[in-house]
């Protein structure tokens, strides 16, 4: 098998997986930019910790970096 091949066989997994990924960033990204309040930090580091900590950064950033409404 050769390394085309080789992704081929993978991308069933990898694309609902990129999916999950880019919806939570950017559901995150969207309520960062429209709100305010934040319990931990402030906008610029959940920004960062959400576009560069992939799907970790956004679940981070809803469980305790989100301020109340």
């Amino acid at each position: 098998m050769n390394g085309l091949e080789q992704i081929k066989e993978y991308l069933p997994f990898i694309i609902p997986i990129l999916i999950v990924q880019f919806g939570l960033m950017t559901a995150a990204l969207v309520h960062i930019l429209r709100h305010k309040n934040y319990r931990i930090g402030n906008r610029i580091v959940w920004i960062v910790i959400s576009v560069l900590v992939n799907t970790i950064g956004p679940i981070l950033y809803f469980t305790i970096g989100k301020g109340e409404e």
